[in-house]
């Protein structure tokens, strides 16, 4: 079992990539892999909604997304992870999972995620609230863990310090954990995934 952890921030090594690495720790210890996937630092294409996707079975724009898309193919679950900008997720976490979950959603249905968040003061479960979003209109159980999935700190440092932030990390990864085990035992059990359909309705006078 993989489970795949994106650093949204700027900083590879900044306070949302130490909180990820205290999720990491946990599953690692429950002998899950794992892998943290910094958003590259570069400009990133917004989706244009121009629906070339349905068509050639990927994004126009071939970049980081369309890359992150094939490693979710074979993953077991995820960990999105973002700092507060304005109260807000970044830009650049908005843009990858805007194209990531439109051109590429059956990579992700059915398979468990969370949102965590680093801050220095506030905005952490107003961003949490964005980017799950994503996961429960894609049919995608969401893991929590014992309190919100934030930590506190304008460094590194500082994260440290949170001490609740990181023990709120550390259980999420052993949360992910147990339920990634839970669902490869339900399969094995013979219990099916969930074949549900959609009627797309257009309310138009």
């Amino acid at each position: 079992m993989k489970v795949l952890l994106v650093n949204g921030g700027a900083h590879p090594k900044g306070c949302t990539n130490r909180a990820l690495e205290e999720v990491e720790k946990a599953l690692k210890e429950e002998e899950i892999e794992t892998l943290i996937y910094h958003i590259p630092n570069v400009p990133l294409q917004d989706c244009i909604a121009c629906g070339t996707c349905a068509k050639i079975g990927k994004c126009v724009f071939d970049d980081c997304v369309n890359e992150f898309v094939e490693m979710a193919k074979e993953a077991d679950g995820f960990i999105f992870g973002t700092p507060v900008y304005y109260a807000h997720p970044t830009g650049k976490v908005q843009s990858f999972m805007d194209r990531i979950f439109y051109s590429g959603k059956a990579a992700f249905v059915h398979k468990p995620a969370a949102t965590i968040s680093s801050s220095r003061r506030a905005g952490s479960v107003t961003s949490m609230d964005v980017l799950n979003k994503y996961f429960s209109i894609s049919q995608m159980p969401i893991v929590s863990s014992m309190y919100w999935n934030e930590v506190h700190g304008n460094t590194v440092e500082e994260v440290e310090q949170d001490k609740e932030g990181l023990d709120t990390m550390y259980a999420l990864g052993k949360n992910m954990a147990w339920m990634l085990k839970c669902i490869e035992a339900g399969k094995k059990a013979g219990i099916d995934i969930p074949q549900n359909t959609k009627r797309n309705t257009n309310f138009i006078r």
